[in-house]
């Protein structure tokens, strides 16, 4: 079940392997999770991917012909929009204990050897989907509050531009505006305690 584009609210999960069998494991696995599931057959398509859209996770594949996993890697981390994507790597061989240290290096969350749990697999990647919806309702919160912000600060220009001005006929419409911001404030108060 790949899709190429995201919907909604929905947290991508970009997989990037060179093998067929490797992309159709990693779907059954976490087709169940209903997230759309982005596929890419190497470091180079991995980036672009990345590059056109926000993924709450990269499985990458250790050994890829052209750019490998800790090449890709390093890509990710390395550009603004990309260095906080989360990374687990996925690889065929357990006997070289180097690699997981490089995966880590390279900044991975997390490494594991194939064949895996997919229990394990499904586990670990609902934890950093959990995270990235977490961050887009934070970011969501932190617009609103922008949002009440810049008005707060264009009622009080206003204000201010009316007092040096001296439009005001009485205090009416200062106190409308005082009392508008109030307003404004207890919502954004109520919003942090809630």
């Amino acid at each position: 079940m790949s899709t190429e584009a995201t919907t909604g609210d929905h947290a991508s999960i970009l997989l990037v392997d060179d093998m067929e069998d490797n992309l159709v494991a990693l779907e059954a696995v976490l087709g169940s999770l209903n997230e759309p599931l982005v596929r890419a057959r190497s470091g180079e398509e991995a980036m672009k991917a990345l590059l056109r859209q926000r993924f709450a996770v990269v499985l990458l594949d250790v050994r890829m012909p052209g750019m490998d996993g800790f090449e890709t890697a390093s890509n990710i981390k390395r550009l603004d929009q990309t260095k906080d994507v989360p990374i687990i790597f996925l690889t065929g061989t357990d006997n070289d204990a180097g690699y997981a240290f490089r995966g880590y290096a390279t900044g991975a969350a997390d490494y594991l050897t194939k064949p895996f749990d997919p229990w394990v697999l499904r586990a670990k990647v609902t934890v950093f989907l959990d995270l990235h919806r977490k961050s887009q309702q934070l970011e969501h919160v932190l617009a609103r509050e922008q949002e009440h912000f810049d008005e707060l600060s264009l009622r009080l220009a206003a204000i201010e531009r009316q007092l040096a001005d001296r439009e005001f006929d009485d205090m009416k419409d200062v106190r409308h505006q005082i009392t508008r911001m109030e307003e404004i404030l207890r919502e954004m108060r109520r919003r942090r305690g809630a």
